[in-house]
């Protein structure tokens, strides 16, 4: 009798707290409008998708949320509590649940919030309290550590694709597919002596489904986003931070910010829909100006040694091809971080290099400056009279830029901030430059900080200043030329999330093929928005040195290179780029086609295809009521599926590359046959019935 009373008490104790069960389980279900969280009497939990009305089980129960207290997990919680209640903050309307739940030595408040703006996602808070007698170092915590399992493997495709924000290096896709034996930490911080930094989002998907999570704090923090495929089942993937941090009889931790969201398609959604809650958090994108969209020349043609009069002999064909924008590159200072200028380019200084500018501008064309901030040369006057803005290690040592053979400077040093700015304004107001082509692999993130000399409150100081660095030299720049471009290039690594805002040209970086062009291009739109201005860089970095077609088709921005006249220099960096007379023909080609068609300032319809598991891959660009197609493959000979159509209407197709018309198709039919190597642009006009 009193076993039943007691089981009758529980019963209205879950009613009333508003517990969810399902009729069929024990599972604590955590509803979102399309997704839902299960968590089992362990507080294990597992990832149910709801889009489209279809529930659909990613994986088996796991342990989500877990510590690890002097070398050992504790991942077994016994639920005490569970309520729910209604929000409404700066994001939205919603629901908040809390779970509270105990082990032996620890209780875990777990606050999930579902927002009403965002279906597909759910947002963690997670609370360690020390219940026991004694002192608990904490090593690591993680958060949202789930499994997604494998589908039927078809036509031999891979497990899952994904989207791995780790930098590392030039050769790294950010989309890569993912197969059994594949593992990858996607830390946030440092992989590499030059460079780390990263957006804080991990997605794994398959052709039905996908899943990510990530964080959402509002400066970058240094957590890893390992994703793992160690059987042929199914691939894990989790947010985890490692910080040493001692608890005190009934002291709390709590975790960041974090998420988990589902999807349909590739990392589109995903990512468009994590840059929209962090817009809503406070974290804003400007429009880009109208010449963020013009064409690009750069003399890194000539590379570092090049000399004026070669600038001078080549833009007569800049002038020709109708190219707007004429970039100096690397070179023009006596070293990096120093900003004086080479007296063997400029002999009178600052005169020569207005006088330089000015012979642009008389040209009708605008002027962009290379410059690589928060990094100095030794030997430089910089390092030699300030050496104390370097950023130290724990050994007291400078930290290597190894590729550019420098120092990191420490952004949160008050005084590296006011030399930065300097230099904005020097470069625009006094020798009256355009924008700013802000390179270097080092962009995305620093080491920690060490440096007594600078008195930070924690190492990580120097990692959270960065993007206030980068606001710095945007807020400038815009200050002094509303128009002005500042195009941010970190050298092949995935771009930090949070030096996006300000720039308002992003570029794909020292691409090593098509493929990193366009998928960069995807990612880049989808954190930033459709309509940002994305510059494909130098068309000589694309296959076959000639690919136009990758950066038009995907909305993106051109440039070049080229050398002339012929045989000037040879590029170490990508061989003889001289335009030759074919090359010039092509070049003007395309820039008609580019300008022309402006579907860099366009409306890029990520949703409609998948990156990873369609082929042929395929792009889309909204241009009012026009759509226009980019299909890209090897080779294809097939029947092409022509989504976002308006079944009502019929529309006219043309491959306005080679002038050929396909007739007039229903948008209810969707589809052409088609055969091509490489590419294949289409524009898809809707006509009268």
């Amino acid at each position: 009798m009193v076993k039943s009373f007691l089981y009758f008490i529980f019963f209205l104790i879950i009613v009333c707290t508003g517990s969810i069960y399902s009729q069929n389980s024990d599972f604590l279900k955590i509803n979102g409008n399309e997704i839902c969280i299960e968590f089992d009497n362990q507080l294990y939990s597992r990832v149910i998708s709801k889009i489209n009305n279809h529930n659909t089980i990613l994986s088996d129960f796991r342990p989500s949320e877990f510590v690890e207290v002097d070398g050992i997990i504790i991942n077994n919680f016994k639920m005490e509590s569970y309520s729910t209640s209604p929000i409404s903050d700066e994001i939205g309307k919603g629901k908040q649940y809390k779970i509270i739940a105990l082990s032996n030595i620890l209780k875990k408040i777990i606050i999930i919030t579902s927002y009403n703006d965002f279906p597909t996602m759910l947002f963690f808070q997670v609370i360690y309290e020390n219940i026991s007698d004694g002192d608990l170092e904490v090593e690591s915590w993680t958060n949202n550590n789930y499994a997604i399992d494998v589908m039927e493997v078809v036509n031999d495709s891979p497990s899952f694709w994904s989207y791995l924000p780790g930098s590392y290096g030039w050769e790294h896709n950010w989309v890569q597919p993912i197969n059994k034996g594949f593992e990858l930490e996607n830390y946030m911080g440092m992989n590499h002596i030059d460079y780390g930094g990263g957006t804080p989002v991990i997605d794994v998907w398959r052709p039905d489904v996908g899943l990510a999570v990530g964080h959402v704090e509002l400066v970058p923090k240094l957590v890893s986003l390992p994703v793992s495929m160690q059987t042929d089942s199914e691939a894990t993937l989790a947010v985890t931070y490692k910080s040493s941090k001692v608890l005190h009889p009934k002291e709390t931790l709590s975790t960041f910010k974090t998420f988990v969201s589902v999807h349909k398609g590739d990392h589109y959604k995903t990512l468009s829909e994590y840059s929209k809650f962090m817009v809503a958090r406070g974290i804003k994108f400007k429009e880009a100006p109208e010449t963020a969209y013009e064409t690009i020349w750069c003399s890194w043609g000539y590379e570092k040694d090049f000399s004026l009069q070669n600038i001078y002999e080549t833009v007569p064909k800049i002038q020709e091809l109708g190219i707007e924008w004429i970039v100096l590159d690397y070179g023009w200072d006596t070293g990096v971080g120093d900003n004086q200028l080479n007296v063997d380019k400029f002999p009178n200084g600052d005169s020569d290099m207005k006088a330089f500018v000015d012979s642009i501008h008389t040209l009708g064309s605008k002027a962009k400056l290379w410059w690589m901030p928060i990094s100095v040369e030794p030997g430089t006057d910089l390092y030699k009279n300030h050496s104390e803005y370097v950023l130290l290690d724990k050994n007291n040592s400078p930290v290597n830029i190894e590729f550019f053979k420098s120092f990191f400077l420490c952004p949160a040093v008050a005084e590296v901030k006011i030399m930065t700015r300097d230099l904005v304004i020097k470069a625009m107001q006094d020798w009256e430059y355009d924008g700013f082509k802000i390179d270097g692999n080092h962009l995305n993130s620093v080491p920690l900080c060490y440096n007594a000399e600078h008195h930070h409150s924690k190492p990580e100081e120097s990692v959270e200043a960065l993007p206030g660095l980068f606001k710095l030299i945007y807020e400038t720049a815009l200050s002094i030329k509303s128009d002005a471009v500042v195009e941010i290039c970190p050298c092949g690594t995935n771009y930090s999330f949070y030096i996006l805002p300000y720039m308002n040209q992003a570029v794909s970086s020292d691409p090593q093929s098509s493929w990193q062009i366009r998928l960069k291009g995807k990612t880049i739109k989808a954190l930033t928005g459709s309509k940002v201005a994305y510059y494909g860089d130098h068309v000589e970095l694309s296959d076959g040195k000639t690919d136009f077609a990758s950066t038009v088709g995907i909305g993106g921005v051109i440039g070049t290179k080229f050398i002339w006249p012929e045989g000037a220099h040879v590029n170490i960096e990508t061989g003889d780029i001289s335009l030759t007379a074919q090359k010039e023909k092509e070049w003007k080609k395309w820039i008609d086609i580019y300008n022309d068609k402006m579907l860099s300032k366009e409306n890029y319809l990520g949703e409609l295809y998948d990156i990873g598991f369609d082929r042929p891959e395929a792009h889309v660009i909204q241009k009012g009521d026009t759509l226009y197609y980019a299909f890209y493959a090897e080779e294809f000979n097939g029947t092409l599926e022509l989504r976002g159509l308006d079944h009502n209407k019929n529309y006219q197709l043309y491959d306005y590359v080679n002038n050929i018309d396909f007739g007039v198709i229903s948008g209810s039919h969707k589809k052409v046959n088609a055969s091509f190597k490489q590419y294949k642009l289409i524009k898809a006009a809707p006509v009268n019935k």
